[in-house]
């Protein structure tokens, strides 16, 4: 494990005012496994000094460990603890701004009545005006129902809700397009798509989130031909293009090409299949997928239409076993599934030069320590490993792209050509199997991800 500000707080402390004080709460600290980071004084009284002190730990277990390890010092009192996390999002993480002024009676007549009147009345008259007249062009519905919201499942509507307020942050940050989190309270496929269809007057775009499988697949299917904007499901679409991205550079590390390398993935929900049909269009040739019950082949009782369409499009050779008996000779393992999936010793088998993406979060589907030195490059969904595959790669450019140029949709096309832009993002002197994808602080992806979109979907 390592300490994370995904598990931190500030600590409020009054210690004793004697040399030695401090050195042994730090002490305590660092014996207790924790990371000591910031060291504010807040205040200095009598006979003691206030401080707040910042710690970093590996789970919320670890952190209240490290408090008790606090307590426990002599002549230190833990006042008040406060979890970093629950602080950033005090209150939302959105507000609403407008981009008129409102300061006089003028700037009141202009931008609602009655001025607004003859603005309503020409989109009425000339529905395409909507798009220059108003949030529109520039507006996202990130849409959940919140059964399948990270690693937590299904925690309904009001457990999404942080969730898809920081996707919104995320779309504005790094593209600016102001994006709106909707939480619906309904796992009706038929309900949600006449709810998003219902609110796509207001939208250039509709950016499904954490939806379960294989609801999600009816669920977009239908929308993309009802709706007249992009429908973007971003657990699928986003996952496969950076992976694609990230496969690409391992690929230019390792010396091989998509078309001649054997591929076996785990996991094959929303995200999965995705990737695999992204990789097929790509030029992949050779994939097998697997879930709990091993590959999937023609002939196989028991898999949901979904996953026979998936075993009639994959697996060419028909293969049957575990995934980690596949793995054997293999060049690539692609993990969206639950840590363990495979072992070290599968890894062990595959073919020399191979490529490990274990992107099961936070726990990977295969423990990248015990891998090291055995595949050459190796990927994971986390931040405290090099190679992290994050969706915030491109969502963001995906929906710039297709917003600037009005898509009606974002096909497999634009999907590869937004792969292919992040990838060429890192050049051939940068190029490392510790660095085959950008940072997701790298500004220049997602203009560069949007200009491939762009291009692509003319």
């Amino acid at each position: 494990m390592h300490p994370s500000a995904s598990f931190s707080a500030a600590i409020r402390v009054r210690i004793d005012n004697h040399p030695g004080s401090f050195a042994r709460l730090a002490s305590a600290i660092g014996e207790a496994g924790g990371l000591l980071g910031a060291i504010d004084l807040v205040r200095v009284e009598r006979a003691t000094k206030i401080r707040d002190v910042t710690v970093l730990a590996d789970d919320e277990h670890h952190l209240n460990a490290i408090v008790e390890a606090m307590r426990s010092v002599q002549g230190v009192e833990v006042v008040n603890v406060s979890d970093r996390v629950f602080l950033a999002h005090l209150g939302g993480k959105l507000e609403v701004r407008p981009r008129s002024p409102l300061k006089t009676r003028d700037d009141l007549s202009m931008v609602y009545t009655p001025g607004v009147a003859r603005v309503s009345r020409s989109i009425a008259e000339d529905p395409e005006k909507v798009w220059n007249l108003t949030i529109k062009r520039n507006a996202v519905a990130v849409v959940s129902d919140g059964t399948a919201v990270l690693g937590l499942g299904d925690i309904g509507p009001e457990g999404a809700l942080p969730v898809m307020e920081g996707k919104a942050v995320l779309f504005k940050e790094f593209a600016g397009v102001d994006a709106f989190p909707i939480c619906l309270d309904t796992k009706d496929p038929d309900e949600i798509v006449r709810t998003v269809q219902a609110i796509a007057p207001a939208f250039g775009g509709i950016n499904l989130e954490d939806i379960s499988a294989p609801r999600c697949f009816e669920i977009e299917r239908r929308l993309r031909e009802s709706l007249e904007i992009p429908v973007f499901h971003d657990d699928q679409h986003g996952t496969a293009i950076v992976v694609l991205a990230a496969l690409l550079n391992a690929l230019r590390v390792v010396g091989k090409r998509l078309e001649d390398v054997r591929i076996v993935t785990t996991g094959c929900g929303a995200a999965g299949m995705a990737v695999t049909r992204t990789l097929l269009h790509a030029g992949a040739r050779w994939i097998v997928g697997c879930d709990e019950g091993g590959a999937l082949y023609r002939g196989r009782t028991g898999l949901n239409p979904a996953k026979q369409e998936y075993a009639e499009t994959t697996n060419p050779d028909n293969l049957q076993g575990t995934a980690d008996e596949l793995l054997e000779g293999a060049d690539v393992f692609i993990g969206v599934s639950v840590p363990n999936a495979i072992t070290p010793e599968g890894v062990r088998r595959m073919a020399p030069r191979a490529i490990v993406f274990a992107m099961a979060n936070p726990n990977p589907e295969v423990d990248p320590e015990a891998i090291e030195g055995v595949a050459e490059v190796i990927a994971t969904g986390r931040s405290d490993y090099p190679n992290q595959i994050n969706n915030v790669l491109a969502f963001p450019g995906v929906f710039r792209g297709a917003l600037d140029v009005r898509a009606r949709t974002i096909d497999e096309g634009m999907e590869v050509a937004a792969a292919r832009a992040i990838a060429a993002i890192i050049s051939d002197d940068e190029l490392s199997a510790d660095y085959v994808i950008p940072s997701v602080f790298n500004r220049s992806v997602a203009p560069a991800v949007a200009a491939a979109v762009s291009h692509a979907a003319e």
